[in-house]
């Protein structure tokens, strides 16, 4: 193929003479491309599938058709998305000329770059003519090759040429994977971006376990050297290590000892004021000052044997019923209700609420539309909020209650046998 006749020259000079291809069919001239057969450059038609000589990325073979490449000049102004968007309308579902290399076509077609070897010779530059098939003759050598003419010895093929890539198609790279969306399935969101070292965590708790263990044994188990306990002082201590629940004695309170038996043992919120008078009817025109609650829980294990768990807490609201619990009531409290009042915590052995909340749990009790306080904002407490209409949401609050009093009695307080 001579260099008059070949398309992309062809195009090639079209775009650096600014002379824009026209369109045509069977049918004669038309507007779009998509309807054409046929690209007229320079008053001249090519087939718009003809394949070029301009060789895609990574193929000695493969190369790319003459509307692929008008294509990529066309819509050079075009981002990535929008330019995929219209080679597909334009007839180009498969081999048009991909983001990446679309830059380096574009320079190249308007004189602005080399071709990087990227294109085929033409037939008329090989001095063989077409067809012509290789001279070979009986009994003689090969002749030497050039290197080897001048004296040169090599026993291996020529280097492979080293990639270069072009400083502005990394560029257009980066932006282009910026804004990608990476698809994940259940297997890629497991994969995490950096080892993670979990030996601290692992360190802590074996701590905790290994004293959690020797607190339990130490029941039953006599310590060697140790002077032998008194049988009825640890029966003593077996039936009195039940964990005690505090709450505020302000009559505002929402949680008072009129309503926290039925609060917490049935999961129904009763206010204050009605409580009272339903207790007055019955009688009982004075509250105790030490409640007990009992609670059972059912648990199914693996086999699906249900088991029954029942748990006894005692509930004051006052230091005074507290110290009927001996000594060490202090050790067994594991909650303390507040209303936000600081006052409430000065007769307690911490009464800094800082320092309460760091070996008690600490709830605040509050209406679900109050809302936030700030004083209890550096408060170590977890809100629980009550609705101030829907009894039918109790329940879950009850529940959470208890599900965050276990968890903290088991990391904090697993001494306390819940029987």
């Amino acid at each position: 193929m001579s260099a008059d006749a070949d398309p992309l020259l062809a195009l090639q000079r079209a775009i650096k003479s600014q002379s824009k291809p026209t369109y045509s069919n069977k049918s004669g001239p038309c507007q779009s491309l998509a309807d054409a057969t046929e690209l007229v450059i320079d008053g001249k038609p090519y087939p718009k599938s003809s394949r070029t000589r301009y060789r895609k990325a990574g193929s000695s073979s493969d190369s790319y058709s003459l509307d692929a490449l008008y294509v990529a000049w066309l819509l050079r102004q075009a981002n990535g998305a929008e330019y995929m968007k219209q080679a597909r309308e334009l007839g180009l579902a498969v081999g048009f000329v991909s983001v990446t290399e679309r830059k380096h076509v574009v320079d190249w077609l308007e004189g602005r770059a080399g071709d990087n070897g990227r294109i085929a010779p033409l037939d008329s530059d090989s001095t063989t003519p077409p067809g012509t098939p290789p001279r070979t003759t009986t009994g003689q050598a090969p002749s030497a090759t050039p290197r080897a003419r001048l004296g040169e010895t090599s026993t291996t093929t020529p280097a492979k040429r080293r990639y270069v890539p072009d400083s502005q198609d990394l560029e257009v790279v980066k932006k282009i994977r910026q804004n990608e969306v990476e698809l994940r399935d259940r297997t890629t969101v497991l994969r995490g971006t950096k080892p993670n070292n979990f030996n601290a965590v692992r360190m802590i708790y074996a701590e905790r376990l290994k004293k959690i263990k020797e607190m339990s044994k130490s029941g039953t188990t006599a310590i060697p050297a140790a002077p032998a306990a008194d049988p009825k002082m640890l029966a003593r201590k077996a039936r009195h290590n039940q964990p005690i629940i505090m709450i505020s004695s302000s009559p505002t309170a929402l949680i008072t000892m009129h309503n926290v038996k039925r609060f917490l043992e049935d999961s129904v919120f009763e206010p204050s004021q009605e409580a009272r008078a339903r207790a007055t009817a019955e009688g009982n025109l004075k509250p105790e000052d030490l409640i007990p609650i009992y609670r059972k829980r059912t648990t199914i294990d693996t086999s699906g044997k249900e088991t029954v768990i029942k748990s006894t807490y005692y509930v004051v609201d006052s230091v005074e019923a507290l110290a009927k619990f001996g000594a060490d009531a202090w050790e067994r409290v594991v909650c303390v209700m507040t209303t936000g009042q600081a006052w409430q915590f000065r007769p307690y052995k911490w009464n800094e609420p800082r320092q309460l909340f760091h070996n008690v749990k600490g709830v605040y009790v509050a209406w679900s539309n109050d809302p936030p306080n700030p004083k209890i904002k550096d408060w170590n407490v977890t809100e629980l909020k009550i609705d101030p209409h829907r009894r039918h949401v109790d329940k879950s609050v009850v529940a959470h209650f208890w599900k965050m009093l276990d968890t903290w009695i088991q990391t904090n307080k697993p001494s306390l046998v819940k029987s």
